[in-house]
This record gives C-alpha cells, structure tokens and sequence, in this order.
C-alpha cells in the first residue's frame, strides 16, 4: 500500500528491536487520505508492530483533525517514548493527564521518567512527587519505584556537583554511524571491534536488501603519528575472521575466550512485534589449519528455548573460565533481564548448566551487558533496576562468579540522563574504557538520542615526553645511552630506554612531577624536569617535547685525584696550562 523506510535502533539486549517506518509523503500514501476511525486503527496497527515512527506519523495527523483529543495525545507521547525522544515525550504526557487525568492516572509518571532521561531532574522530582502524592491504586510497588527514582535524581544533582573523574567523547565518525554502534571490544590498545548496521541513509523497506542493513562485525585501527597510537579512529573495516557475520542475522556481542582459542558471539532474529530473540554461538580455532572452525549455538542450558540469550562475555576467575551471558529465562528470574554465568569445563570442554549471578546484582528490572575486570575482580553491567540517573546507568560490584558485595554507580559523566550499556575497559595499563550511549552528542537521523554511539571513557588522556640528547658543545646527537624517567619526589624509577640513536619517549601520567636522566661512559650525566600535576582529563593528548644536554668527562679524572696531593709546583702549572677543563679540578 505504501512505501516503507526502515529505521532500526539496536540494542541487542534482547529486550526489543524497534522498527521505525517513516512516511514516503502523503501524496503516495493512500492512508493518508483515510478517515479519522479507519486511520486511527491504522495508525494502532502500526504502533502494535513495533512501527513507532510511522504510528507517530499518523497520530499527528490525527490530532490536527482532533487537537484536543486524549487518546491521540497519549499515543503520541507513547511513540516518543518508545523512540526514546524525550524532551516532547514528557509534554505529550503533561498534556494527556490535563485532558483525562482519571483515563491517565499513570501520565505523571512517564512524564516525570521522560523529565528524568532528559536530566530536567528537579522537574521530574516534582512530578514523581505528584504522582505519590495523588496515586489511588491498589499496587504499592508502583509508588516505590517512583519514590526510588526521586532517589536516583537527588543522586544526580550530587553527582553532578562532584563529577567522577573522566571525560567522555564521541568515538569520531570512522567508527560511529546514524544507526545503532554497539558492544565495543578492545583489540589490545591499538584497535576496536564492534558491531554496526554501518549505515547513515535511511534504509527502505523492500527496496534494501537484508544484508545491507543487518548489524554485523566491524573493527576500526587506531590512527598513529608516528611517535604514538592517538585515541582516535581510522575508517572501519570489515571483520573477516571467522566469517561470523550472517546476511540474515543481526550479529554483534563479541568476546574470546581467556586464550583466545574460542570466539563467543550473538545472532539475533526479528519475531511478532518486531522483538528481538537472540542466541548464543562459539567458534573454536583449530590450531592444525590455523582457522576458525564454523560457528555453532551453545547448548539448551545457556541458550534456554524459551528465552533470548545474549550478552556473551568471557573472563578468568580464579582458576575458573567463567561465561557471563544476559537471559529472561523466567526460573530463577529476579525480574526482567538477568545476568547469568556458567563455568567452561574445559575436559569435556562443554558450559555447564547456568547460574543466576543473585539479588546483589540482579534487579526487578533488566540487567545487561556484562564485562568482568580479572584484574580489579569486578563485575561492569548496566541496569535500569537500581537507582539511577537515567535509564541504563553502569554499576560495578566486587565478587565474583556467584558473590557480590559494593554495588556502585558510577555516576557522572560515565552515566547520563539516556541509556548508558556495554562498559569495557581497556586492556592495558590505563585506566580508560568504552561506553555506547544515546546521550546527547550521538550521531542521529530521527532525533537527538535515538540511537546509541560508542563512547570513549578517557579517565587519563595520553600524555608523553618525547626528547633528544645532545653534546652541550658541538650540539650534536649523542647515541647509545641510558635514558630514564623517575618520580622526582619519591626517587622511584618509571621507565628507562636504551636509545641507540640518542633520542627517547617516555609515557607520563597525569599528576605527577618527573626527573629525566641520561647517562652515557665518558660523558657526565644531564637531567631536565617535567611536571604534568597541572594537566586535567579534559586535556588532549598532548606530547611535550625536551633537549637533555650533556659533555664529555675530563680525561684521566681517577688518576688526577690520587696524584694531586704530590705533584710539583711546576706540573701543576703545566696542567692549568691543559686548559680550564683540568684548572677547575684542581683550584
């Protein structure tokens, strides 16, 4: 009947896969031209697949026969929701409840949600308060969690007067596209794999084929110049190992194995409504070929039957290799999405049968994501169950697989008022990581916080020294010799080099003052100062350039020394004769 484009926001949690069809016009769109209770139905049937841009669409055409309409209002407010646009969602619902306040009883509340996902938190504090206040109904959980997220905003203000220390930015253009990037993983500190529909075009229904608009693996290198790998992207490539990706599956959730032998990973399929079902697959590397063996689903008791399973992540507990997966199995279920784990027995080299990782992690909400730090034994996930400051905030907590104690938020501006999924830190020694986010500042077709963005979490920006060492006298390089870098103030050594052509770098965290020392036979040692206590995370990278200046040492110094005291008045005037080079030894 009508020309669909397909807009779809991925999230991969299993939770849904919104599909959002917007309109070719009216002048080709036959409904368009419907009456008001046949476009109505239309406009419900749409809304009821999934199809929240296009039911939007039509409820405002709806309301500009019918303006004062409450029914039409409140559904416009629920496609906005659903699309995660929130500033007019909020109004949508204010102006619903001031039509109907009894047909919408509930309005206040999403609308006090939306007010919160938009950071407006004293607004939304009022009208939660409202809400509690004027609730009639019988379920007292409902006044609860409003009562907890006005817990969760009071939580926002502190926050945001005493930020965390990071600064978060957009992964840059080569990585991030108008559609949904997602499930971030570090390829030592030099690259990035994730998953991406990699597109910026509206895509349309019927006329694109599935394959161009699947979510699939890509990775991106880090660009360098010349003297360091810079924290930002080159163009994305595809992911060719393993040929994981599917032209009929949306594909992403990549983790290996603690020895890489063994490659965990999601496909995820459309059903009614357009929710997502996901399930869980491994490849395994065989050695002998030196290639990654054809993909297979993990058995019923990771990949329940009735359930979408998701969120694979790979970790060393202990001795234990341990999966960490996200489920809404309803046995054993504390609400919603769970995170789950199972131990790999690596004799019969099967998963054995799951565990519900308990009440200190799990909420009566969705918990996902998972990532386990084995070098802090903590647990990363995402959760909208907690208190919070948006909608997903990311939380930690020490344990681990099967106890947790310390569940904390990590508050500002790691978490925002959107959704805030998949935290991961880097590998190596930094402290930085990778968050995807709607937040403000995401690259956008529809509206500014549609759809998710990596992040790049820089809790310490990339500072180094780069230097050369030269002859105080001639100016010329000196080669073969021992540079290091020491703490100034406790005298504790960082890092040395051996540079064969006299030149040197060293990596200097922020906060820190540092002593730069070379030292060559022959030479008497030169040193130079560096300070970066001065410098802040929202800092760039920055390399600070220094010259170390050193000369030769007097000839013969030993033997000078053990003779002086003996020698003749006469030879000590043919030595200051030598030059003032010997003269300062002996005056």
């Amino acid at each position: 009947m009508r020309r669909k484009l397909l807009l779809l926001a991925l999230i991969f949690l299993g939770v849904g896969l919104g599909t959002f069809e917007l309109s070719a016009g009216p002048k080709d769109d036959p409904a368009a031209k419907l009456p008001f209770n046949k476009k109505m139905k239309w406009a419900n049937g749409l809304f009821k697949a999934g199809s929240f841009y296009t039911a939007e669409e039509y409820y405002f055409q709806l309301k500009k026969e019918q303006p004062r309409n409450p029914y039409v209002t409140y559904m416009i407010a629920e496609c906005m929701w659903m699309t995660r646009d929130y500033p007019p969602a909020a109004e949508y619902y204010a102006e619903a409840f001031d039509l109907a306040p009894e047909i919408y009883p509930e309005a206040p509340y999403k609308e006090a949600l939306m007010r919160k996902q938009n950071g407006d938190y004293e607004k939304a504090i009022e009208r939660f308060q409202y809400y509690i206040k004027n609730y009639k109904g019988k379920n007292k959980k409902v006044k609860l969690y409003a009562q907890r997220h006005i817990e969760g905003c009071q939580m926002a203000l502190n926050s945001l007067n005493d930020p965390g220390r990071a600064f978060v930015k957009n992964a840059g253009p080569n990585v991030n596209t108008a559609y949904t990037e997602l499930s971030p993983l570090p390829l030592g500190d030099t690259a990035l794999l994730f998953a991406t529909m990699n597109s910026n075009k509206i895509i349309e229904y019927g006329k694109d084929k599935r394959k161009d608009y699947v979510s699939r693996f890509m990775w991106a290198p880090k660009e360098f110049d010349r003297t360091r790998i810079k924290d930002t992207f080159e163009v994305a490539m595809k992911f060719e190992d393993g040929k994981f990706n599917d032209n009929k599956y949306h594909v992403g959730n990549g983790s290996w194995s603690p020895g890489g032998l063994r490659f965990c990973f999601t496909k995820c399929l459309e059903e009614d409504s357009l929710k997502i079902k996901c399930k869980i697959w491994v490849s395994e590397f065989n050695r002998t070929r030196g290639v990654w063996a054809p993909a297979k689903e993990l058995d019923g008791f990771i990949n329940d039957p009735e359930s979408s399973n998701t969120n694979p992540y790979c970790a060393m507990i202990g001795k234990k290799e341990v999966l960490f997966f996200t489920s809404n199995r309803k046995l054993q279920s504390a609400g919603g999405f769970d995170i789950w784990y199972s131990v790999y027995d690596s004799a019969r080299k099967t998963y054995r049968r799951p565990q519900n990782c308990g009440k200190k992690v799990n909420s009566w909400g969705d918990d996902i994501t998972p990532y386990y730090d084995n070098r802090t034994n903590k647990l990363y996930f995402s959760s909208n169950g907690w208190k919070n400051i948006g909608g997903f905030d990311v939380y930690s907590a020490e344990g681990g697989p099967s106890r947790y104690t310390n569940l904390t938020n990590l508050g500002f501006p790691i978490n925002s008022p959107a959704d805030d999924i998949y935290y991961i830190q880097d590998p190596g020694k930094k402290d930085n990581a990778y968050v995807v986010s709607n937040r403000l500042g995401s690259i956008y077709v529809k509206n500014p916080t549609c759809c998710d963005d990596i992040w790049r979490v820089i809790k310490e920006p990339s500072f180094y020294v780069k230097g050369i060492v030269l002859d105080e006298v001639s100016n010329e390089i000196i080669p073969e010799v021992v540079v290091k870098m020491a703490d100034l103030n406790t005298n504790v050594l960082k890092d040395t080099s051996f540079s064969r052509e006299g030149n040197f770098m060293f990596y200097t965290p922020m906060g820190k003052n540092y002593a730069i020392s070379a030292d060559k036979p022959g030479y008497i040692s030169g040193r130079t100062t560096l300070s970066t206590t001065g410098k802040s995370v929202m800092d760039p990278d920055n390399t600070t350039l220094v010259t170390i200046y050193m000369h030769k040492s007097p000839m013969n110094l030993s033997f000078m020394f053990k003779t002086c005291i003996t020698i003749s008045i006469k030879e000590i005037f043919n030595l200051i004769l030598m030059g003032p080079s010997i003269h300062w030894l002996i005056s």
